[in-house]
């Protein structure tokens, strides 16, 4: 059976609750004033590693109100950005016309077995929003695959390796028959063309939990000897508008949908000014983190308000211990 549901936050010594994630006293470290080219704001980065510096590929959206995306580079993550003067990765309409409102929320996964990079990101199609791909050596040239889902679909990432011979993707479809609602979703496929086995990885809660409307993944998944440590995004619908918090969740190593335990409460949420007041309020929205192997510690970036990038950290052994004690997921129906 689960764990205590109420009995799975971290105590520090003093036996008081402690922050999983602390916030950079530089937050925001990036916004629209940082960019060297005229924009209306700068927010949710695929984030990795990059020639041993941090290398950040924002979101950027222009005055028309088109989305594209820019990579800035530092080495510390935090300071000194070294931004293109000008967009790294804009939509192609005239061929891919499933862009033809732009490129938004990209996710980075690094596939040592093609020595490449996979950016998955949002199209803005017609149609709705749709999951799409490039794979990239060096973040200047980028090789496109086009929609690897129909709309609606959104907030996608690769595992880093093949899962029993085939490439995992975590998406969110939105569905009106088969398990309506906004839940995540696992598919799968050896070429990156044809997926199928699809099914729920997690659903979206009822009622009035805090991510009772919708989820979505966050950044994409670590891998750990405890098993794949996954960030989420939930959202509450409240009188004043959406609510966007984060909650973790662990899968298990060799079949990541089977969800080993998952965190009843938020663990991240909007309560700084940056993350309060913006162009879309009461929103933190991770997209990227780069963990350093010898120290453990996690450098999460995230938009605030869709307006800022925000940093914050944590220990990747610190999430492990609070994730493996909150409960085992009940069954779904009963939220």
């Amino acid at each position: 059976m689960g764990k205590n549901r109420f009995e799975t936050k971290l105590k520090n010594e003093n036996n008081t609750y402690k922050e999983l994630f602390l916030r950079n006293p530089q937050n925001p470290i990036l916004s629209a004033k940082d960019w060297p080219y005229p924009v209306n704001t700068v927010f949710n980065p695929a984030a990795t590693m990059f020639h041993g510096k941090v290398l950040l590929l924002a979101r950027v959206e222009d005055r028309r109100g088109f989305s594209h995306f820019t990579k800035a580079i530092s080495d510390d993550g935090v300071g000194n950005w070294q931004i293109d003067q000008m967009p790294t990765l804009e939509p192609d309409p005239g061929n891919y016309p499933e862009e033809r409102w732009g490129i938004e929320d990209p996710r980075i996964t690094w596939l040592a077995e093609l020595g490449k990079w996979a950016i998955t990101y949002t199209a803005y199609s017609r149609g709705g929003p749709l999951v799409a791909m490039v794979l990239t050596n060096d973040f200047i040239h980028f090789e496109r695959f086009g929609p690897l889902m129909p709309p609606e679909d959104k907030d996608a990432a690769l595992f880093p390796r093949r899962i029993n011979g085939k490439w995992a993707l975590i998406h969110r479809p939105i569905t009106a028959n088969y398990v309506p609602g906004a839940h995540i979703w696992l598919s799968s496929s050896e070429d990156f063309t044809h997926w199928g086995d699809r099914q729920v990885l997690m659903h979206a809660r009822r009622g009035g939990w805090w991510d009772g409307g919708k989820v979505g993944l966050a950044a994409p998944p670590i891998e750990t000897a405890e098993g794949w440590i996954l960030l989420y995004h939930g959202v509450r619908q409240t009188c004043s508008g959406s609510l966007y918090r984060l909650g973790l969740a662990l899968l298990d190593l060799d079949n990541p949908m089977k969800v080993l335990h998952r965190s009843d409460e938020w663990v991240f949420g909007p309560t700084e000014w940056y993350e309060r007041e913006g162009d879309v309020d009461d929103v933190v929205f991770p997209s990227g983190w780069v963990l350093d192997d010898k120290t453990g510690l996690l450098k999460m970036y995230y938009g605030g308000a869709d307006s800022c990038i925000a940093l914050a950290t944590a220990s990747v052994g610190d999430l492990l211990e609070y994730i493996k004690r909150c409960p085992e997921p009940l069954d779904e129906a009963l939220y």
